[in-house]
């Protein structure tokens, strides 16, 4: 009878599939850490993770583990080469968290570019002059430059359109033509398309040690341009983000993640009247909630019941992984 060890707290209808699932047991630790599921592993055949770290020494303290179900669509901090050495697959949710992230992204995008935070601090303060200061700006008209062009960034891409931004994509592995065939403008040089660029927005994997957006690219952006990241925390160097903040170079930030989260409370981003922060909650409405918690849970189900999707694996090119991998259950 497989095992499923849920590391931190899902909404209840995931925990209601696995539930109702014949043949399924499992726990459910409700603290989103490490060190809180750690304990429970060694008898787990399949884990249901959030976004704490799954290193390779974990995974080696699981003889029993057979499958990884993400609950969303990131694993940077999965240690997939683990997996690949036992042949476990990765699975992540799919499609189900680009309109809550896409609509979140422009969230901040408005809320940093009409200067929301300072706004409600003043009237809550009694500053009704404030309201003459004239430091909100508008989107319409604006250039918004979209970095990595996948189901989020699309999303993002026809939001900022509706809105009457000029959109420029710049991705690397998606064929310029098929952007132009969106009504976008292809970017294939990032450096060139930083300086255009009122708004940057990024939407991309975190790929090695050195971030997307360093000290060099910032300094490339128009003098009071914005910076958006829902993606991944590490994507942009967030001392060189304070600095040019705090230059003036920087207009403003809208940030959901962080290098380390929670961000250190001496992390200069949170003392930044010019930031807009969230709690890596972009793809926590209650709808995709729901919806990464039933899918994550049935990836599970699915894979014991021989029926886990191929497209959702994401190291599958790297494991024996098949329709049948199921009965080393």
């Amino acid at each position: 009878m497989p095992h499923v060890l849920v590391a931190g707290r899902i909404h209840a209808s995931g925990v209601e599939r696995l539930r109702q699932a014949p043949g399924i047991t499992f726990e459910v630790v409700d603290e989103v850490s490490t060190e809180a599921f750690a304990p429970f592993v060694g008898a787990a055949d399949a884990i249901l993770i959030r976004t704490q770290p799954l290193p390779g020494a974990l995974i080696a303290q699981a003889p029993g583990l057979k499958i990884v179900s993400r609950h969303g669509v990131g694993y940077d901090a999965v240690d997939v080469e683990a997996l690949n050495e036992r042949g476990i697959p990765l699975a992540i949710v799919g499609d189900v968290n680009s309109a809550s992230v896409a609509e979140h992204t422009l969230m901040l995008m408005l809320s940093v570019a009409h200067r929301t935070v300072a706004y409600d601090a003043a009237t809550r303060a009694g500053q009704w002059s404030f309201r003459n200061s004239l430091q909100a700006t508008e989107l319409l008209g604006k250039s918004v430059l979209v970095v990595g062009f996948g189901r989020i960034g699309r999303a993002v891409a026809r939001l900022s359109a509706a809105f009457g931004m000029s959109v420029r994509v710049h991705d690397p592995f998606v064929d310029a033509g098929h952007i132009a065939a969106e009504g976008y403008l292809a970017a294939t040089e990032l450096a060139a398309a930083l300086g255009v660029a009122d708004v940057v927005t990024v939407h991309v994997p975190l790929s090695g040690n050195k971030p997307l957006l360093g000290a060099r690219e910032l300094a490339l952006l128009k003098r009071g341009a914005l910076v958006i990241n829902t993606a991944r925390g590490g994507l942009i160097d967030e001392h060189a983000l304070a600095a040019a903040l705090a230059s003036g170079h920087v207009g403003g930030a809208g940030l959901d993640v962080f290098a380390s989260e929670p961000p250190a409370a001496a992390n200069p981003l949170l003392a930044s009247d010019r930031v807009v922060l969230s709690p890596h909650s972009a793809g926590l409405t209650q709808e995709c909630a729901e919806r990464m918690a039933i899918s994550a849970a049935d990836n599970i189900i699915a894979f014991f019941n021989g029926r886990l999707d191929p497209s959702l694996v994401v190291n599958r090119s790297a494991i024996a992984f098949g329709p049948r991998e199921a009965e080393r259950a």
